[in-house]
């Protein structure tokens, strides 16, 4: 089975190390624009070889895994490189612009519209970990726009290295991750600009921060590269979900201002209730 992970980070390494544990057959072909990432992913074992797009004509499966503006370019180009037989699978953030740019695409049975509820914050080759995806979510929209078989093949894929599927169309998709993954990216990014501007002296940020704010502030560590086209592309469900998100801010700004903290207690208080939300997920 030859495998090729366009875009060897965090996301597509990580489904190298996966596969090449659950298929002894596999074998991974890399291609990215960054020469160095390249040349790590293969000292890593991430990686059996360095490959450039005119090589996709032998592959079996694509993963794409770069930056959701890049797609939309890149996944045509790869779609009219691939032989017939090969399925190609996205796994970027957001699905609604993608799953539009090749609707009409004369292979568009060949791609399969994917996205795993998983990552880091950390970036490139290095960051590629064996068993990130394990009973994590993964979505899959418009799959009954790719041929059967093909389906058949990316489902094996993801039962093996664990995952959970949901089926959703790309609309929904976008509009519900604004709110559990993009808002809290931006929560994030901006508590940590906050407190930099607010702190000065850094090496207090260091010794007071608890565990409660560095868990906070982790997503603020990720790639702006990878999240300001992200923010770009699901740009009016994002305002949304920030304009429900400063609504209650200020509400609990104001409750403060008033002294009624007796409802500050009950906004708290209703709002544990993502605790059983969340441990009914897991």
């Amino acid at each position: 089975m030859k495998v090729f992970i366009i875009g060897t980070g965090l996301i597509g390494g990580s489904f190298a190390l996966d596969i090449q544990q659950e298929y002894s057959e596999a074998i991974i072909y890399g291609i990215d624009n960054n020469p160095a990432h390249l040349k790590e992913a293969k000292e890593l074992k991430v990686i059996h070889h360095e490959a450039n797009f005119d090589d996709l004509k032998i592959a079996d499966i694509v993963f794409l895994t770069i930056p959701v503006d890049k797609s939309l370019s890149v996944l045509p180009l790869v779609l009219d490189t691939i032989n017939d037989n090969a399925l190609v699978i996205d796994v970027g953030s957001t699905k609604q612009r993608i799953c539009e740019v090749v609707n009409e695409h004369p292979k568009r049975r060949n791609f399969l519209a994917a996205h795993p509820i998983a990552g880091t914050e950390f970036s490139g080759p290095k960051a590629a970990l064996k068993g990130l995806y394990n009973e994590k979510t993964n979505i899959i929209c418009e799959v009954e726009k790719t041929a059967f078989k093909l389906q058949e093949k990316a489902l094996d894929i993801f039962s093996k290295i664990g995952m959970r599927i949901r089926y959703m169309d790309a609309v929904s998709h976008d509009k519900h991750i604004a709110y559990v993954s993009h808002l809290s990216h931006i929560s994030s990014f901006m508590l940590g600009k906050t407190v930099i501007e607010k702190e000065k002296n850094e090496r207090d940020i260091f010794d007071m921060a608890g565990s409660g704010f560095e868990s906070t502030v982790r997503l603020a560590k990720s790639s702006p590269a990878m999240w300001t086209p992200i923010f770009e592309q699901n740009k009016a469900n994002v305002i949304e979900t920030l304009e429900e998100y400063i609504g209650n801010l200020q509400r609990f700004k104001i409750l403060m201002q008033e002294n009624k903290f007796d409802e500050v207690f009950e906004e708290m208080q209703n709002t544990n209730h993502i605790k059983n939300i969340l441990n009914g997920i897991k």
